[in-house]
C-alpha cells in the first residue's frame, strides 16, 4: 500500500525504498492514465541512482493502461517542460533539490500546465490508494524523442548581447551538468563558461544540489573570485531553480533577482505584469512600478504562481525559493532564459552584478524565512491577524497573512506538510527588523 504523505502539493516525492518504491511506481503510472484520459504521455528522468528503475515501472504501468509513452530520457526539468507543451501529458521523474534518497514525479497537462492540489493530484492519490483503475482495451508502446538540439536553440535566442562575458556554473552534479554542457557545444565566442561538476551523479559526492542552502555556494563564490567572473549560477538537482553570485563572489538572493530580471523583461515587454511570491522584499514591486511595469503578489508554490501567470497574463514571475516563471515557455522555469536575460542585462546598464545588487539590498532589511514548531498554526495565524491587521496600510491573505506598515511587513503561513509556522520579515532599518523579529517571535511562541 502506497503511502498517502508521498502526495504533496506540487508533486508526488519521498524516499526511495521506503515510501516509493516501482510497485508504487507502476500504480502511479496507471493511475496518471485512468485520470487524464490521454493517449500518449511524455517520460523524462534525473541522473538519480533510482530514477531509471521508477522510469520504468511508471512506464510499464501507463502501457498497461493504455497510453503510448514518449520517453526523452536523461533530462532537466526545463527541458522537459520544453518538450512537453507538444504532449497531451508528461511526467518528469525527480525529486528536483531533495537529496539523493529521496525521488518523485511532476506531473503536467498539455501546455506544460502542472497537476497538483486542487488540479489532480487528489484524485491520482485516491486512485492509487485504492487501486481504482479500470481494465483496459489495449496495451501501450514506447518510443523515443530528442529534443536537445531545439531547445538549446530556443535558449540561445534569448541572448541579446554579443559584449564578452566569463561566467562559473555550478551543477552540483546535477542536469544542469548535462543542459550547460550541450550550451558549451554551441557556445557563441562572446560567452566563456567555467564548468563546476558538470558530471550528472546521483550521488552528489561534491555537495547538495540545493543552491538554496547557502553553504553548498562556497565553492562558487571562491571560483567566481578566483576566474575574475563576472558572475556565477547554480542549479539544483533537475535545474529548475537558480542562485546568482555576483562578480565580487557574493550571493545574490532570489528576491533581488527577481528585481533584476523584472527590469530586463520590461525592457522587452514595456507595461508588462510582473509576479512576485509573498514572501519577497519591497524592492520587487518597487522596482517593477520604476521600470513601469505592474506588480502582481502571488501565494507560494510554482502551481499556483503558473495559474496565476495565465490568467492574468503575467510575463514573468519569480520566487524568493529560486524558481523564475517565463511567458514564452509557458509560465515554467528555464535557467538558461533567466541566465541570458541577466547577461542582457548586464550588458545594457553597463554595470557589474554587485553594482546593479547592492542598492537593492540596501534599501531595507530582511530575515531569512524563520520556522516555528506550532500546535495550532492556523490560530496563530488568526490570532496574529487579528491583532496587527487594524493598524496595517495593507493586508494580504491570499497565502496566510502578510500585514504591510510604513517601515515594516510581516507574514506568516503554515506548512503544507509540517506542524511549522513560516515566519518573513522585513524593516527599513536593522534595529527596526530585530524590534519585529523578536515581538513576533515572543508572540508565536507565547
Amino acid at each position: 500500500m502506497a503511502d498517502p504523505s508521498i502526495f504533496k502539493a506540487y508533486d508526488i516525492r519521498g524516499v526511495y525504498g521506503e515510501e516509493l518504491d516501482e510497485g508504487i511506481a507502476y500504480l502511479i503510472g496507471r493511475a496518471i492514465v485512468a485520470h487524464t484520459g490521454v493517449p500518449r504521455i511524455l517520460v523524462g528522468h534525473d541522473m538519480r541512482v533510482s530514477s531509471l528503475p521508477l522510469r520504468e515501472a511508471l512506464v510499464r504501468g501507463m502501457n498497461d493502461q493504455g497510453a503510448d509513452v514518449v520517453e526523452m530520457g536523461l533530462c532537466s526539468t526545463p527541458s522537459f517542460y520544453w518538450a512537453t507543451q507538444s504532449y497531451p501529458a508528461g511526467v518528469m521523474v525527480t525529486a528536483s533539490h531533495n537529496p539523493g534518497k529521496y525521488n518523485g514525479f511532476k506531473i503536467c497537462r498539455a501546455g506544460a500546465i502542472p497537476v497538483g492540489s486542487g488540479s489532480g493530484m487528489e484524485e491520482i492519490e485516491r486512485i492509487v490508494l485504492e487501486q481504482d483503475l479500470p481494465a483496459s482495451t489495449r496495451k501501450g508502446v514506447v518510443s523515443a524523442v530528442d529534443t536537445t538540439d531545439e531547445f538549446i536553440r530556443f535558449n540561445l535566442s534569448f541572448l541579446k548581447t554579443d559584449n564578452r562575458f566569463r561566467v562559473v556554473v555550478d551543477a552540483g552534479n546535477g542536469m544542469g551538468g548535462y543542459t550547460y554542457g550541450e550550451l558549451l557545444k554551441r557556445m557563441p565566442s562572446n560567452l566563456i563558461i567555467i564548468p563546476m561538476y558538470f558530471e550528472p551523479d546521483g550521488t552528489f559526492p561534491n555537495h547538495e544540489a540545493n543552491p538554496l542552502k547557502y553553504e553548498t555556494l562556497r565553492a562558487l563564490q571562491e571560483r567566481v573570485v578566483a576566474e575574475h567572473a563576472d558572475l556565477g549560477l547554480s542549479t539544483d538537482g533537475d535545474e529548475d531553480r537558480c542562485i546568482f553570485v555576483d562578480n565580487e563572489g557574493h550571493i545574490v538572493p532570489a528576491d533581488i533577482t527577481t528585481a533584476l530580471l523584472a527590469r530586463q523583461v520590461l525592457l522587452e515587454r514595456p507595461g508588462a505584469k510582473i509576479l512576485y511570491d509573498i514572501r519577497q522584499t519591497r524592492a520587487v514591486p518597487e522596482t517593477i512600478i520604476e521600470c513601469g511595469g505592474i506588480p502582481v503578489m502571488t501565494r507560494v508554490g510554482h502551481a499556483y504562481i503558473k495559474q496565476t501567470m495565465r490568467e492574468q497574463g503575467g510575463a514573468f514571475g519569480g520566487e524568493v525559493s529560486g524558481h523564475y516563471y517565463n511567458h514564452e515557455q509557458s509560465n515554467t522555469e528555464n535557467t538558461q532564459i533567466v541566465f541570458f536575460r541577466m547577461l542582457n542585462l548586464l550588458a545594457t546598464e553597463g554595470k557589474t552584478l554587485a553594482e546593479m545588487a547592492r542598492p537593492l539590498l540596501a534599501r531595507y532589511s530582511k530575515i531569512e524565512e524563520t520556522n516555528f514548531t506550532v500546535k495550532d498554526a492556523p490560530g496563530i495565524i488568526a490570532r496574529l491577524d487579528a491583532e496587527y491587521a487594524p493598524g496595517a496600510k495593507e493586508v494580504s491573505r491570499i497565502d496566510g497573512v502578510r500585514l504591510d506598515f510604513d517601515d515594516w511587513w510581516f507574514n506568516v503561513r503554515a506548512s503544507n506538510t509540517e506542524p511549522l509556522l513560516r515566519l518573513n520579515l522585513e524593516a527599513k532599518t536593522f534595529p527596526l527588523m530585530q524590534e519585529k523579529l523578536a515581538e513576533l517571535s515572543r508572540k508565536i511562541q507565547g
